[in-house]
């Protein structure tokens, strides 16, 4: 059998981190919360909130998938959606004070994650590991 390509790679270790993270989150009472709300917590602006178009692009995935969990996290009491001072047509998605808590949740749960990833890999293969995967997800500069 031959070795599997370095997307099948990347992508089962995506999935293994985010299991790790969804088992944080669930040790530290947040058994609602999957890890791709806590991807979206990590972008979320902690004073002034963020559009939905921000909140996909910083985390790269499509403005429908954001708006998928936006509404959730939006039913369950974590954010909530205002006017934007500064666009009357626009929507900015705001932390509830509940999801203030989630938030901070979710960061120490990602680092907690990181960190065992660090304590597995040592401290070289974990920098070599993380400037790789840095410079392959970079937009190409050259283009």
């Amino acid at each position: 059998m031959s070795d599997p390509d370095i997307g099948r790679l990347l992508l089962e270790a995506q999935r293994v981190l985010a299991t790790e993270v969804g088992a944080e989150l669930e040790e530290r009472g947040f058994e609602d919360l999957r890890p791709g709300h806590a991807a979206a917590f990590l972008h979320i602006d902690r004073r002034r909130g963020n559009r939905l178009t921000d909140l996909a692009a910083h985390a790269r995935v499509t403005k429908q998938a954001m708006m998928l969990v936006v509404d959730d996290l939006e039913s369950m009491g974590y954010v909530r959606r205002v006017a934007d001072p500064t666009d009357s047509r626009a929507k900015v998605v705001r932390l509830t004070a509940r999801g203030r808590g989630a938030a901070a949740e979710c960061r120490r749960a990602v680092q907690a994650v990181e960190k065992q990833a660090l304590g597995t890999l040592g401290d070289r293969r974990y920098e070599v590991l993380r400037e790789s995967l840095e410079l392959l997800t970079s937009p190409d500069e050259d283009a």
